[in-house]
């Protein structure tokens, strides 16, 4: 057999690009969700910082 077994198969790479898509939504969701939580601690902590 000449073939490639690690190849992707033409019927599977729109399936494959949506799980990254999908991945990718959700890793942005969760940077998110930090940014929200976290933002207004991190804005105080470098306002309380002395001499700035």
């Amino acid at each position: 057999m000449d073939h490639d077994s690690t190849a992707v198969a033409p019927q599977d790479r729109g399936a494959t690009a949506v799980e990254y898509a999908l991945i990718a939504s959700l890793i942005a969701g969760v940077v998110g969700g930090a940014i929200a939580l976290l933002g207004q601690h991190v804005v105080g902590l470098f306002t309380s910082v002395p001499g700035f």
